[in-house]
């Protein structure tokens, strides 16, 4: 059974569809990553007659609206992350569309914070006046000398994690100046890159220094997950992109990962390695052909230490070897798996067509999750899980799209219904360029 390719959609203009509940309230236009310009949320009557209710404007901004990497959905609450200012912006969606700040986390992380040192600067200001009659003038602004108020919260964290680490209190000194005044600067430079919600308290928030940030290959940089508790504006949690105990959580609680308002069903057709076997099944393939991997190179450079002409140089080759195999090879399979957190908002499809325990299909082409996969000009198969081998369907991109010889890449990504069997093909001729097609696709 195939399904059917209605008359494709050239070139559309400002075309931006997401799945889920986000349909209903939220309509996101704005600015790149790397460009500092006006951003706007607008909050729309989107099913019914498409009527803007309000609108939330960031001037002279760098918000990555790419993928939604920039803004997560959680029920009515929005999260906004500001790349410019290092700002997580807190909005509420009430229910007749108004957008409401709730909270800015950045250089201040209470209401009152910004309150509370400009009093205190003043005061200070007064007393330098009696003391001195107005000499200190000259002086910076104490405010701007501050690290922000969530680098504070940060560094305090790491400080009492390493200094708890120790009872002696000589080995307490020499462990806090290698773990953190070695590395405070490093830590200082931190920036914000992403954001997602865990509930309606926490936040899981990714720091990296700047290179991270400009970079598009980011798997293999340094980059840090911190949990933040938005009540208590408090760091609860801190873990390095290579943390085997974060992949180990993510591993065995994913889909806490994925979240979203108690009350929707959207999260109930999502296969995942936490609620499905198929899925598992397959990461455990991947992480044992990196520990293959590993234990093959392992084996061949026992052989090559066994040989007797330079011994010792090949001993000290192996030796370097053994270390990359053991240390580094598997932290790179780690840092791959935890590249794609904090998971951007409503980036998987809960069609019942990418549930894994009814299909089985090409992950390389397509999938839930919503990213561009280079096409192919063969059909894609979905194979029946309960019956092997056995053909349901199979779905085509559409008609050719690039040279006249058909040989030209090109790229594509789809749009399921979460209930009904009508999806949406996006052609791409490259990664970087809009859809120049949209495809329609329904099953006969």
């Amino acid at each position: 059974m195939e399904w059917e390719n209605l008359h494709p959609l050239r070139k559309p203009q400002h075309l931006r569809l997401h799945p889920g509940p986000i349909l209903e309230l939220l309509r996101v236009s704005g600015t790149s990553q790397t460009s500092a310009q006006v951003a706007k949320i607008h909050s729309t009557r989107w099913l019914e007659d498409g009527f803007k209710l309000d609108e939330k404007v960031f001037h002279n901004d760098c918000v990555n609206l790419t993928h939604n990497m920039g803004a997560f959905l959680y029920d009515d609450l929005l999260a906004v992350v500001s790349l410019r200012y290092q700002t997580i912006h807190i909005l509420q969606i009430r229910d007749s569309g108004n957008l409401v700040d709730v909270r800015a986390i950045g250089a201040y992380c209470r209401e009152d914070d910004e309150l509370f040192l400009n009093s205190s600067s003043q005061l200070a200001g007064n007393r330098g006046d009696l003391v001195d009659n107005g000499t200190n003038h000259d002086q910076p602004n104490s405010n701007n000398s501050f690290l922000s108020g969530i680098k504070q919260r940060l560094l305090s964290f790491i400080f009492r994690e390493i200094w708890s680490e120790e009872t002696d209190q000589t080995q307490r000194v020499q462990c806090l100046k290698k773990k953190f005044y070695f590395h405070f600067q490093d830590y200082v430079d931190l920036v914000i890159l992403k954001v997602q919600f865990l509930d309606r308290h926490h936040l899981l928030i990714k720091f990296g220094s700047v290179d991270v940030g400009a970079s598009r290959n980011t798997d293999q940089l340094p980059a840090f997950f911190a949990v933040y508790n938005m009540e208590t504006t408090e760091i609860v949690a801190f873990y390095q992109n290579a943390a085997d105990e974060l992949y180990l959580l993510f591993e065995r609680f994913c889909d806490h990962f994925h979240a979203t308002s108690i009350n929707s069903m959207y999260m109930n057709f999502i296969s995942s390695h936490s609620n499905n076997i198929y899925a598992l099944e397959q990461l455990k393939s991947m992480k044992n052909k990196a520990t293959s991997v590993s234990q093959v190179l392992i084996s061949l450079s026992e052989v090559v230490t066994s040989l007797p002409f330079y011994s010792f140089l090949v001993y000290l080759w192996n030796s370097l070897w053994i270390f990359f195999l053991i240390r580094i090879l598997p932290g790179m399979f780690v840092k791959k798996m935890l590249s794609s957190l904090p998971l951007n908002c409503q980036s998987m499809s809960p069609s019942p067509y990418f549930d894994q325990s009814l299909f089985r299909f090409d992950e390389k082409l397509i999938s839930a999750t919503d990213r561009p996969r280079q096409s192919t000009d063969h059909p894609i198969r979905f194979i029946s899980r309960r019956q092997p081998n056995i053909l349901k369907f199979k779905i085509k991109t559409g008609p050719e799209f690039g040279g006249a010889d058909g040989r030209s890449k090109k790229y594509s990504h789809f749009l399921f219904h979460p209930a009904w069997p009508l999806a949406l093909s996006f052609i791409q001729p490259s990664l970087f360029l809009p859809p120049s097609a949209v495809n329609i696709h329904f099953r006969r």
